[in-house]
């Protein structure tokens, strides 16, 4: 009766250094009536150390980074509009030289402007409804004191819009009637 042996070893270590798998012995004896199989598994005290030193420097790189500032509160709209918004317009309009009696304001939700243009009467409005500026927003605008016939959508591609959106999207409207120039220097 002759008897072989057939002897297989393996080391499994997947290329991710965190998750190493131990290694595995395996070791196939064959003969003519009787087959045994026997396994051991092994893990090297190295495999263990480094996986310990990995995940504490993973731990470490985490517990290093800066955590989120907490979101500054929202300021209401209204203080929004005074500190932030018309001062801003008002130097944009202030700054076209045949543009005169300004007068701008903010109340009810909706922020107000009124000018002349060489002589020309015009008043806008900027609507919001629901006291922010992430609610439904609108613009209007007219000329020589008639009512206003059409009320636009307004800062309506914006996700999180600011005061800074807010002037922007009046300067473009008074620029698209031809108030403002399109183009600064």
């Amino acid at each position: 009766m002759a008897t072989r042996a057939i002897g297989f070893a393996a080391s499994f270590s997947p290329s991710s250094s965190l998750t190493r798998k131990p290694m595995v012995i395996v070791k196939v004896v064959n003969s003519r009536r009787t087959v045994a199989c026997s396994a051991i598994q092994e893990t090297a005290t190295s495999a263990v150390a480094t996986e310990a030193k990995e995940r504490s420097l993973a731990e470490t790189e985490a517990a290093a980074k800066p955590k989120p500032k907490p979101k500054a509160a929202e300021v209401p709209l209204h203080q929004l509009m005074e500190e932030e918004v018309i001062p801003a317009l008002r130097s944009t309009l202030e700054a076209q030289k045949d543009i005169t009696n300004i007068e701008l304001s903010f109340h009810d939700n909706t922020l107000e402007g009124s000018f002349q243009q060489k002589g020309t009467p015009y008043s806008f409005w900027a609507f919001f409804p629901d006291g922010n500026l992430t609610g439904p927003k609108g613009f209007s605008i007219s000329s020589f004191g008639a009512k206003a016939s059409t009320v636009e959508p307004f800062i309506v591609d914006e996700k999180k819009p600011t005061s800074k959106h807010v002037v922007f999207w009046v300067e473009k409207r008074l620029a698209a009637q031809g108030i403002l120039p399109v183009w600064t220097e």
